[in-house]
């Protein structure tokens, strides 16, 4: 009966004790599925089987990625999964408070690596290694996060740094398309495998913004470009201009439709890398225009052309091989193609030329039919390799930024995976010493000296027994002998080379090496290294001429005879360099190899990567067909077993990654003592940073013991303040030790130390912005109180000036009106008099009209004695009213007591035609006043019931008293 476990099936009737192991890691997977697991190390038991389960498990339902302790396992998915790597998905890594509680994406290794260069802890500088098996997706890995930190780390504020960082961002990635293409080809294990070794250098400001890279490259594989092994093909740019050319491109490259050539094998295979437009665009935003992009791909024409050139044996040594075929027509077209004579082309092919004796005397020897085919090819192998390198330096100088704007940079190396192919040479024994190179830094950085910190630290450690290629590295490396050296002193000595005695001096000189094999069943002469990650067969024929990459000087004189402009850049006309190349015989310097070289290089290499925060990205493929949804155990457990992720597993779930010396932790975290109450000794602080020097270790310590055991005694606090806000994970405290230099702990304890000082720091950010609005309202208010002071000075000083401009204007008024009063009382007043003596000696008083009473007698004679104190009173608005002023006008007038009827009113107007002064104005009148702040004023005194003054008033009334 078949069950499923953990997604793969098991037949519980197959052995006794299988279904009892099935159950047993069941138990120990915990509750959670194999799948969900995203850190192995929390699979129980951390062994081969169960490791390889959980990443079965894993890719079985699309999930790519997974954490291995300080390493990331990323399977090659082998089909397009664009979600997977959109720039939505980017921004939300990047804006993360902690990415490491996200899924594991490459994203998170892209992400950590720039958070480290923001917080500027040493070392500041980061890499990342991405290793692997060639075809695992080392290429697309690198590719992948150059998109990244382009996306992230160009956030300009203004438009024309928003303009200079999208044309970095644009070359940089165009970068990408360009090598690839010139230095990519498919091969027995991948489509798209690198032939060459990178490591890019992104530069950062500080403000952490990208401002350009630079490109190292590493043993380009130049060989290929004339030998191709079966199933295998040449570089992706050949492949490229033969399918995308147009049609007059292809009449100027000489390149008809259905050409055959002999360096272009397997052409029908259609690959997704064999896009030529995309190149061309990528080289014209790299700065290289069309009429350069047209003499690159004129020049690739040539060698594809000069590839078709064949040699016949000669019948008699001294006269040189003669063509066949139709190889003159080839040899034509190519010295066409590169602008170089004829001839002098074929004569350099067929013909050495040989300098001896002191003379220097010049000898023309003709070379056989294999010293023909192996001129032919030095001659394509350089033309290639100059145009590589030039592409390298043009790519260069394009992306790289000044020295002085960039400050720290994030490395990424992409180096060709381990290879072991069925005839393996010089170029697969560098590929992989490059690579045990690789391991052994990672073994050397993060196993070996993780375990030997532990010990010097003094922390109690159960160590791992881990897989050391130190051994292999001697046997390739080693001194004074090794395989290295026997082939360097191979080339040095004057004597041909002998395949089988190259083999006998390695087994006899390094028989001691276990990791040395040999192969009794082999034809052929050849060696066995036991790599880490596999044993390699590496036959010694050809192995010192290309080790000695011999480049005749007859034929770096003919390129540089060339009259194409490209190969007159990468092959200058320069005495010295010939001088160089052409040593005397006496004084002749020792050849630098092709080993030499690129040990040299990969020294230099792991310097740069030992003054940097490394960082690890394991690639493992699948399977060997590049298939997708299938995962070959066998293929995957080899990979694993490999690599060390077992060991490394181990160590990362029962170790402490995180090593912070004692005053750096002290410089970041004394912030947490806050959390804790004050004690009666007060705070402590850090000793002074001046005096550093003159501490001893000892003395220093002593010094910070006191002040680190403030800041550990905080964590329960913290784990409590995590376990409140709902993360179990956290509510068990990590473990954390304090070692004689340093302080150990865990990944999730140094989250929680950093979200620990992220609240003291929110807190007094909090403080400094309470205060912060305290004083900016206490400042407001007193503003405000100083504008409520100013406007109401203001307001009353207009107010006063107001008041008294109408009490001037009021007062002018009133003295005009006064003044126009008192004439026309006075005029008034000189009517009256002549009225009165004309009154007083005609009118007798009545006798029997009526009796007044005693008391208006008496008023009526004083008021007749005081007639102009009654013509006031009359005025007057508060005076007599009602019969005791009609009174006081009788008596003024002097009129009778008789009927009011009987006397008439006569005015001025009815003698001599003289207006009378007496005549009740109409309309306003105007008064004009100089000195007024009113120019005019328009006064028409409302008119009252007793509002006619003057002798008008008496005469009307006593009109209305005489009808009565």
């Amino acid at each position: 009966m078949a069950s499923q476990v953990n997604g793969h099936s098991s037949d519980s009737s197959s052995q006794g004790g299988e279904p009892l192991r099935e159950d047993l890691q069941e138990f120990l997977s915990g509750e959670a599925p194999l799948h969900q697991l995203d850190d192995l190390t929390k699979v129980n038991p951390v062994t081969l089987e169960t490791v390889l389960r959980c990443l079965q498990a894993r890719y079985a339902v699309d999930t790519f990625y997974t954490n291995a302790g300080c390493t990331l396992v990323a399977l090659n998915p082998f089909k397009p999964v664009p979600q997977l790597y959109s720039p939505a998905l980017m921004r939300e890594y990047h804006s993360a408070p902690q990415p490491q509680k996200l899924k594991p994406h490459i994203f998170t290794v892209g992400e950590q690596t720039y958070r480290n260069v923001k917080s500027l802890m040493e070392p500041v500088n980061q890499s990342i290694v991405v290793s692997g098996e060639s075809g695992a997706g080392k290429t697309w890995t690198s590719r992948c996060l150059m998109k990244f930190y382009a996306v992230v780390a160009t956030s300009p504020t203004s438009w024309e740094s928003h303009k200079i960082a999208e044309r970095i961002e644009q070359r940089i990635l165009n970068s990408n398309p360009v090598m690839e293409a010139f230095g990519n080809a498919c091969t027995l294990r991948n489509d798209n495998s690198s032939r060459f070794g990178k490591f890019i250098q992104l530069q950062l400001n500080r403000a952490q913004q990208m401002t350009g890279a630079t490109v190292q490259t590493y043993l380009l594989e130049k060989t290929r470009v004339a030998c191709q092994a079966s199933s295998e093909r040449n570089f992706h740019i050949f492949y490229q201009i033969c399918k995308g050319a147009s049609t007059d491109e292809r009449l100027q490259w000489h390149l008809p439709e259905g050409a055959a050539f002999s360096w272009l094998p397997n052409p029908e295979r259609t690959l997704e890398e064999d896009c030529f437009e995309v190149t061309r665009e990528a080289m014209l935003h790299l700065g290289i225009d069309t009429p350069t992009q047209n003499n690159i791909f004129q020049v690739l024409a040539g060698l594809l052309h000069l590839g078709n050139v064949r040699f016949a044996d000669s019948e008699d040594e001294a006269q040189p091989c003669q063509l066949r075929g139709d190889a003159t027509c080839s040899i034509r077209t190519s010295a066409l193609l590169l602008q170089l004579p004829e001839d002098p082309l074929l004569d350099t092919l067929r013909i050495r030329t040989i300098r001896a004796g002191r003379q220097q005397q010049v000898f023309r020897k003709p070379c056989s039919r294999a010293e023909c085919d192996t001129r032919r090819d030095c001659l394509a192998k350089l033309v290639y390799a100059r145009l590589f390198d030039w592409l390298v330096s043009v790519i260069n100088s394009s992306i790289c930024a000044d020295p002085d704007s960039w400050t720290t940079f994030i490395g990424l190396l992409d180096v060709y995976g381990f290879e072991s192919f069925p005839n393996n040479s010089l170029e697969q024994l560098c590929i992989n010493y490059a690579n045990e190179k690789l391991q052994q830094h990672f073994v050397a950085h993060y196993l070996r000296a993780q375990q030997e910190e532990y010990a010097v630290e003094g922390l109690e450690w159960s160590f791992v027994t881990y897989q050391d290629n130190q051994t292999c590295l001697d046997l390739i490396e080693g001194s004074p002998i090794s395989i290295c050296s026997l082939i360097n002193e191979e080339c040095r000595l004057n004597r041909p080379s002998s395949a089988a005695q190259l083999q006998t001096r390695i087994e006899s000189a390094l028989a001691g090496s276990p990791c040395l094999g040999h192969n009794k069943l082999s034809r052929e002469p050849s060696f066995i290294v036991v790599h880490y990650a596999g044993p390699v067969q590496y036959h010694t024929a050809g192995l010192v001429e290309k080790n000695k990459d011999p480049v005749p000087p007859e034929l770096t004189s003919l390129l540089q005879q060339s009259q194409d402009p490209l190969l007159k850049v990468m092959f200058p006309a320069d005495p010295e360099e010939k001088a160089q190349e052409e040593p005397s015989g006496q004084s002749r310097a020792p050849v630098l190899t092709v080993v030499s070289k690129f040990k040299a290089s990969l020294e230099q290499l792991l310097q740069v990567l030992h003054g940097t925060t490394p960082h690890y990205i394991r690639c493992i493929k699948p399977n060997s067909q590049g298939q997708a949804h299938t995962f070959l155990q066998e293929e995957v457990l080899s990979q694993l077993e490999a690599c060390g992720l077992v060991e490394t597993i181990h160590i990362s779930a029962a170790g402490f990654p995180i090593r912070i010396p004692h005053r750096n932790f002290m410089e970041r975290y004394e912030l947490l003592r806050r959390l804790r109450a004050p004690t009666s000794s007060g705070p402590r602080s850090l000793p002074p940073a001046e005096g550093r020097s003159e501490w001893s270790p000892c003395t220093e310590a002593a010094a910070l013991q006191p002040l680190l055991q403030d800041i550990l005694h905080t964590l329960p606090a913290l784990t409590q303040a995590a376990a409140i806000l709902g993360d179990p994970a956290e509510a068990t405290p990590a473990p954390v030790h304090c070692g004689r230099t340093k302080v150990f702990m865990t990944d999730s304890m140094l989250e929680l130390l950093e979200h620990g000082r992220a609240q003291v720091l929110e807190q007094c950010a909090r403080r400094i912005q309470g205060s912060w609005r305290r004083h900016w309202h206490r400042k407001q208010e007193r503003q405000r109180r100083a504008a409520v002071l100013i406007q109401a000075a203001t307001r009353s000083w207009f107010a006063r000036r107001h008041v008294r401009r109408l009490h001037a204007a009021a007062t002018v008024i009133k003295r005009a009106w006064r003044k126009w009063r008192i004439g026309m009382a006075f005029l008034a007043s000189k009517e009256l008099d002549g009225v009165e003596e004309k009154h007083l000696s005609q009118v007798p008083l009545p006798t029997g009209s009526f009796l007044l009473p005693q008391t208006q007698t008496s008023l009526l004679a004083a008021i007749i004695r005081l007639w102009p104190l009654g013509l006031v009173l009359a005025n007057a608005a508060a005076g007599v009213r009602g019969f005791q002023r009609k009174l006081v006008v009788w008596a003024c007038l002097q009129l009778r007591m008789g009927s009011p009827s009987s006397y008439t009113v006569q005015t001025a107007q009815e003698h001599a035609g003289v207006t009378s002064i007496r005549a009740l104005p109409q309309g306003s009148v105007k008064f004009h006043c100089r000195k007024s702040p009113l120019p005019y004023a328009d006064i028409c005194p409302e008119p009252s019931p007793y509002s006619v003054t003057g002798f008008n008033q008496i005469l009307l009334e006593r009109h209305s008293l005489g009808h009565r």
